[in-house]
Parts: structure tokens; C-alpha cells; sequence
């Protein structure tokens, strides 16, 4: 494994970054009095998995503020997720559509908790100092 300088070449961001840009697409269908609220709601939810993933690794040095960040981003894309079912039983998405949406986010969650359960691999160590 090659070394990660970059928030940007975490699989699990760009993962993310996907995911947002099909909800953006998709979401263009929903009807206009959806604009500010499911429609706003969804958009904001799947961005902000990638906001907090930049976020958590800016803060690498501090293992606590890490995991946090880490877990905003896993609970944006669970609330992503039921944004979407709402879209669904709405009818605004097909059901394939929905299917396709909550998997992806699954997936996204699950590389979420892996790097939430196992976070010294990504943290920032301290040098130590000479002598």
C-alpha cells in the first residue's frame, strides 16, 4: 500500500465523492416543492460525508477528534440513506435506483467503521525527539 498524502486518494472519499454527484443527478427529477426540503436534505447529507471525511484527516494528530469526524461521516451517509428510502416510497426514485443508492452507502459505511475501528494506521505519529 502505497503511502496517502491526499484526502482526496482515500478510496472510502472518493467512494463518497461518486455517490454525491449520482444523488446530485438524480435528485434533479424530484419534484420542485421538494426543493427545500427532501431534495436540499438528501444533496446535503451525501455531501457532508465527504466534508467530514476532508475534515477527519486534517485532524490526524488528534486520535479523538479523528474518530469523530469519522463517525459525523458515517452518520451523514446512514441519514443519506434514509433520505433515499424516503425518495423511494415517494416515488421520486425507482426502487432499483434506491437499491443501487443504499448498497453503495453500505459500502461507504462499512469503509467507514473499518477506518473507525482501526484508526493508528491513519493517524499522524508524533517524532520523537533527539536526544
Amino acid at each position: 500500500m502505497s503511502t496517502i498524502r491526499h484526502f482526496r486518494e482515500l478510496e472510502v472519499y472518493q467512494r463518497a465523492l461518486k455517490g454525491t454527484l449520482r444523488i446530485s443527478e438524480l435528485s434533479k427529477a424530484f419534484p420542485t416543492d421538494e426543493r427545500f426540503s427532501l431534495t436540499d436534505q438528501i444533496r446535503r447529507s451525501s455531501r457532508s460525508v465527504c466534508a467530514n471525511l476532508a475534515e477527519a484527516w486534517r485532524k490526524r494528530r488528534y486520535p479523538a477528534a479523528f474518530v469523530s469526524k469519522l463517525s459525523d461521516a458515517e452518520t451523514e451517509a446512514a441519514e443519506t440513506q434514509v433520505h433515499a428510502e424516503i425518495a423511494f416510497h415517494h416515488g421520486y426514485l425507482t426502487e432499483q435506483q434506491f437499491r443501487r443508492l443504499d448498497e453503495y452507502y453500505d459500502k461507504i459505511i462499512a469503509q467507514l467503521v473499518r477506518m473507525i475501528d482501526a484508526p493508528d494506521k491513519w493517524l499522524i505519529k508524533k517524532r520523537k525527539e533527539e536526544p
